[in-house]
Order: structure tokens, then C-alpha cells, then sequence
């Protein structure tokens, strides 16, 4: 089938999070740059915000000579400044950075022009608005640029936009230069992400919410309309999921083309030997700086358990993994293994806290726990905090009789955080089990990354992951298949909880040899996300964009 799509000559991709680690979406592109290197042999072109300005990007390789002419050429007679290099990750992908910043004096003349062509509406704009529209427009500008000086009519040319802070791009493109095909992808819709931010019931009424009346009423009329006003121009629209796909359709009123899954690459992941060593390392130093805060003695076979991801409280369904250990801990169900439950998720985060350094380094063995023995760095704003005012609310302290133990890691695993000095991926390595409960979660990358390090994971129907791995012929929806998928809706919070608690304590008595199948099947799990099988909706993409494209220069 993919023989007889039509395959672009040239594929430029813009993000706000090229060479910029953000979030989920750097993942998305990240891990899926080797595969369509290999097969446009660098006719695939990441374009990114130069956030860095004068300092050195751990994420970038500049190449002063790679497009040399062009860069040369677009700086003097176009006004445009940017950086040519590679982007530093497996495959090496050419990457543009855009200096963005020449296009501010320019913006009311940028808007109007997209109210006049698109119905753009700008003026209640706020917030990272004007950047993100500045970096997108000027993006649209260099692929502009770059064709009008390597390219002609002969070539397939293909745009992606990522996400509505890249949307600009895409309709300045589709304006001025209409025989380029252009691709706009959606992660997750700005509306319905605020409205379940909002506590709003997302879910229950979604076919009866009018998206434009719903960002008048939550102030996002301006990320809202370039995002519904970018779906509805471009070539081809696309989304990540299911879940998103029905998002689309009730608050952009427009339905996905294709559904672009998120894949993964599994390079990263160590084997055999390494693999072992790694676990072992990482579970030494969640043990230990454990004990060190809490002055225990926390034995090896501790299980351990893990969640995630952006500090989005509800969405993230951190309220609800901590209540489901809540109860677990208080049902009386668990036997002599301790649960030690972490939670790594960024917040405001201050310094790491000397006292527990202390203590590492000199290998404490006090059996006196620290102050707030929950929290390995302090935080700007410690008395807000959502995490430590639910620890607060339920009185969970770490007390010595309880059998489940919470740490919480506020900051980004880094490798140089002062306190863990684990990346994310040596450090949850080391989980026996993840739980990531969402209530909002259009993918879902977490649980995904969670069994190609064969750690079995709890998610929800309410997540993309978890909505395709129910898709997969032959799995039961149990913890041993190596996904287990709760129902969670607006309004049955408590009986999710009590699932995912029951889930638990299903997982801590298995035996050893079960908890080993677990583990396989969760890998195998994985091994069906590759990207090497979700690619082709990508090709799928391509090809409708390429036709409609043509199509409608052909009228």
C-alpha cells in the first residue's frame, strides 16, 4: 500500500520544541527523526525557536558550512537570521533555528493580515501568544526561503506544523506558497485541555460544548482560533489519538484526516548485562535516598512504584494515584513488604535540601526522619503546593508504621538535579510498577516509555495509550497482560481510585516467576509501538496532503 502513496521530495517539520526539551511532543519527534532520515537521506528539515541565543544548546550541532549559500543569501536580501546544524539525536536530522525576535516590530501588520486571509482572531491575545506566533510565522518564512533557493515546481514538498503555536506557519505557507503541502497536527486541543483544567465535566458533555463559545468563556479565544483556523486551511489535519480525534471534531469541527500514533525508538533502552546493572543502580539510589530522609531501613524487595510527568494535578491524575495509595495504605490488604510510592514531577522548585546531602554523602545511617520527610528540594512556593497540601489533607507524613512510604522528586531528572543525579530514563528504570491514572491525556508517553523498560503500568481509558492498547488482540485488561486500563469518567473518581488500588495490590502478591511474565508482556507490549509500524499513518499524511495540494492548485 505505501508503494502507491506519494512520496514527498522534501519534508520540513516545525515545533516549538525542536532542539527545545519541553514536554511529550519533544519525544514525538525525537525518537521518529531516525526513522524518516533513513528514508529522505536529509531531505527531512526540523525547524526550532533559537531559545539559546549566544549559549551553547546541548540539543544542537551548528554546521556553519551545511546551507551556507542559502543562510548567507536569506540574512542579506531577506532579513531572516538563523542557525544550520544538526539536531543532537539518534539519526542527526538537519535543524533550522529561528531567531525569531525581528518579527515583533512587524506583529499588528502579521495579525491583521491573518484576519484578512484566515479569520485569524489576535486581539485577545496574551501570554506566550505573540512569541509563539512570531517563531510560527517566521518559520513559514524560511521554508519560503529555502524553496524560492533550492526548490522548483518539480518538487513534492510537504510542511507539518505542530501543535497551534505553529499554526501561523502553516497558513502564511498555504497563502504565499500554496504549492507546498501542508500537514497541521494537534497534540491535544487548547480548549478541551482547558476545559478539563478548568474542572469542567470534559468528557460527559463534550457533544454538546461549542468550542468558540467555550474559549470566549475561558479566555482562550486567540490560541482557539488559530488552532480551529489552522485545521480547517491545511492540507491534511491530523491528531494523535482517538480520544484527541473526537476532541476535534466536537471543538474545532473538524475531524482528524489521520491519526498520527506516537511511536517510540527502543535504542535507548539497555539489554541483558546493562540492562541489570542499570536496574540494580537505580534502585540503590531510590532506596537510599529514602532512608536517609525518613531514617528507615527499607528493605531490598521493596516495591517500588513511580508516576510521572507534567505537574497538571487532575489531568496527570496525580489527585488520584495518591488517593489510590491513600487506600491502599489504609485498607489493611498489605503484608510486611513496604510500597515506597514516588512522585517525580517538576514543580517551582528551589535548591536540593542540604540536610539530605548531607546525609548522603556521609551515609547517615540515622533512624531519625528529617522535617517533611516527603520531599527531596524545597519549593518557592511550599505552602501552595497541590501535592503536599493532598499529603497534608490525608495526613500522610511517612510515619514508621505505614506501610506505603511517598517521596516526591519536584524537579526535572536531569542527571544533575543534586539529590537523585539520575536521568529520567537510568533513574525509572528501577520501578517494579508506574501508575499514571490521567483524566486528560490525549497520548500518553509515560506509560509507553514505562514497558519498553519492562515495567508494567497502570493508565486509563481516557489516555490515547491506554484506549490502543485495549485495541491489542489476545490481551486481557489485567496488570499481568502488562497493561492495565481503569475506567475513569467525570464523575467516578473514587471507584477509579479503588481500581487502581485493587490493581496494586494485585501486582505486590504476585510471585516472582508471574511478575516476570508481567514484565515480558509488557515489552512485547511496547515492541508493537515502535515506529517502524506507526510511520506509515505518517506516509498516509503525506500523501493526502500532497493530493489536496494538487488538487487544489489544479482547479
Amino acid at each position: 500500500m505505501i508503494n502507491k502513496l506519494i512520496n514527498p521530495d522534501y519534508v520540513f517539520e516545525a515545533s516549538w520544541e525542536v532542539c527545545n526539551k519541553v514536554g511529550g511532543i519533544y519525544t514525538v519527534l525525537s525518537t521518529r527523526a531516525k526513522t524518516l532520515q533513513e528514508k529522505y537521506h536529509d531531505k527531512i528539515i526540523f525547524i526550532g525557536p533559537d531559545v539559546w541565543n549566544e549559549k551553547q544548546s546541548p540539543y544542537f550541532i551548528e554546521n556553519e558550512n551545511l546551507c551556507k549559500d542559502w543562510r548567507i543569501s536569506a540574512k542579506n536580501n531577506e532579513d531572516l537570521t538563523f542557525k544550520v546544524g544538526r539536531w543532537n539525536i539518534p539519526g542527526s536530522p538537519i535543524a533550522v533555528l529561528v531567531d525569531f525576535k525581528n518579527f515583533y516590530k512587524d506583529k499588528d501588520l502579521i495579525y491583521g493580515k491573518m484576519w484578512e486571509d484566515f479569520n485569524v482572531d489576535s486581539l485577545h491575545s496574551y501570554g506566550d501568544y505573540d512569541e509563539s506566533s512570531m517563531f510560527s510565522y517566521a518559520s513559514g518564512k524560511i521554508v519560503e526561503s529555502f524553496y524560492k533557493f533550492y526548490l522548483s515546481d518539480e518538487n513534492k514538498v510537504v510542511f507539518q506544523a505542530h501543535e497551534w503555536m505553529t499554526g501561523m506557519g502553516a497558513l502564511y505557507i498555504k497563502k504565499n506558497l500554496p504549492q507546498v503541502a501542508t500537514i497541521f497536527t494537534t497534540h491535544a486541543t487548547s480548549i478541551g485541555r482547558s476545559i478539563a483544567g478548568n474542572n469542567k465535566p470534559l468528557y460527559d458533555n463534550l457533544n454538546y460544548f461549542n468550542g468558540d463559545q467555550m474559549a470566549y468563556e475561558l479566555n482562550m479565544e486567540a490560541k482557539h482560533s488559530i488552532e480551529k483556523q489552522t485545521a480547517h486551511n491545511v492540507d491534511c489535519f491530523t491528531t494523535v489519538s482517538q480520544i484527541t480525534d473526537n476532541e476535534c471534531k466536537a471543538l474545532l469541527d473538524k475531524p482528524a484526516d489521520v491519526i498520527l500514533m506516537n511511536g517510540f525508538e527502543d535504542d535507548f533502552v539497555p539489554s541483558g548485562s546493562e540492562f541489570t546493572k542499570r536496574r540494580r543502580d537505580a534502585r540503590k539510589v531510590m532506596l537510599n535516598v529514602a532512608n536517609k530522609l525518613m531514617g528507615t531501613e527499607l528493605k531490598d524487595d521493596t516495591l517500588i512504584i513511580c508516576t510521572s510527568g507534567r505537574y497538571e494535578f487532575k489531568n496527570k491524575g496525580i489527585d488520584l494515584y495518591i488517593e489510590s495509595l491513600n487506600q491502599l495504605s489504609n485498607s489493611g490488604e498489605l503484608g510486611d513488604r513496604e510500597i515506597l510510592a514516588f512522585i517525580t514531577v517538576p514543580a517551582w522548585c528551589g535548591a536540593p535540601r542540604k540536610e539530605l546531602i548531607e546525609r548522603i554523602e556521609n551515609d547517615d545511617k540515622s533512624n531519625e526522619s528529617l522535617y517533611k520527610p516527603f520531599i527531596t528540594h524545597s519549593l518557592n512556593n511550599m505552602n501552595e503546593d497541590r501535592i503536599l497540601g493532598m499529603f497534608n489533607y490525608l495526613g500522610i507524613n511517612n510515619s514508621k508504621n505505614s506501610k506505603v512510604k511517598y517521596i516526591f522528586v519536584p524537579c526535572y531528572l536531569d542527571g544533575n538535579d543534586g539529590v537523585i543525579n539520575l536521568s529520567y530514563y537510568d533513574f525509572i528504570i528501577g520501578a517494579d510498577l508506574t501508575v499514571y491514572p490521567s483524566y486528560y491525556e490525549p497520548w500518553g508517553y509515560t506509560p509507553l516509555e514505562s514497558v519498553a523498560f519492562h515495567i508494567p503500568t497502570i493508565t486509563t481509558d481516557l489516555a490515547g495509550f491506554g484506549l490502543w492498547s485495549e485495541t491489542l488482540k489476545g490481551k486481557e485488561n489485567t496488570i499481568e497482560s502488562g497493561v492495565k486500563v481503569v475506567h475513569r469518567s467525570d464523575f467516578n473518581y473514587f471507584d477509579a481510585a479503588k481500581e487502581v488500588k485493587d490493581t496494586i495490590l494485585q501486582f505486590y502478591r504476585l510471585s516472582d516467576d508471574d511478575v516476570k511474565k508481567t514484565r515480558t508482556n509488557a515489552t512485547r507490549i511496547s515492541e508493537k509501538a515502535l515506529w517502524k509500524h506507526f510511520i506509515t499513518y505518517y506516509y498516509e499524511a503525506y500523501d493526502i496532503a500532497l493530493n489536496n495540494a494538487y488538487n487544489r492548485l489544479n482547479k
